[in-house]
């Protein structure tokens, strides 16, 4: 079974659960492609990242020159964020709980990003990986996000949970905002 980004359910509101997500790792790359073609362009470079394109730091001794860098599991979700840089998506994958920093990628163009533990909202949905999908839901998680007094901190993610191959009907999908609301 894959390994999944944990979190803790706060609570349940119209339209979305509440949830804490641990401090965390992210291998991710910055990709100019459209909505729809930048999960697939972003997904090459981590999953080389991944499947041992890379290299160790630190206190291990490093991998021996000719050799495959250490493999990682592949966990979910896979993460599609709009970047500051107009036409481009940030794709990430959340690394799993025993990786660290030392495991640093050979291809420059993806980074390791410690985050901090944080508050957000998520809304599930099934269906396609479309952009009119995640732009309703979108638009649904903010607007039960305002209702229920919370304010949306950054950029949405779209969260992807299933291969490519799962039918589009059994798709776990969600929409996660960082928040700060009521209480805080």
């Amino acid at each position: 079974m894959t390994e999944q980004q944990p979190y803790t359910v706060l609570g349940r509101y119209p339209g979305f659960e509440l949830r804490h997500y641990p401090a965390h790792l992210l291998a991710q790359v910055t990709v100019n492609a459209g909505f729809q073609g930048a999960g697939n362009t972003g997904f090459r470079h981590l999953y080389a990242y991944i499947t041992g394109q890379n290299s160790s730091l630190g206190e291990r001794e490093p991998y021996p020159a000719g050799t495959a860098g250490m493999p990682l599991a592949m966990t979910a979700p896979v993460l599609l964020e709009p970047s500051p840089v107009p036409g481009a998506f940030i794709v990430a994958f959340v690394l799993p709980a025993a990786a660290t920093a030392a495991t640093v990628p050979e291809d420059p163009a993806v980074s390791i990003v410690p985050v901090p533990g944080q508050a957000a909202a998520a809304l599930s949905f099934s269906g396609r990986w479309s952009e009119a999908n995640y732009q309703s839901h979108r638009a649904a998680l903010l607007a039960g996000v305002s209702a229920a007094g919370f304010t949306a901190l950054g950029n949405p993610r779209f969260a992807r949970f299933d291969p490519p191959f799962r039918p589009w009907f059994l798709r776990r999908n969600e929409v996660v905002q960082d928040v700060e609301g009521p209480g805080d």
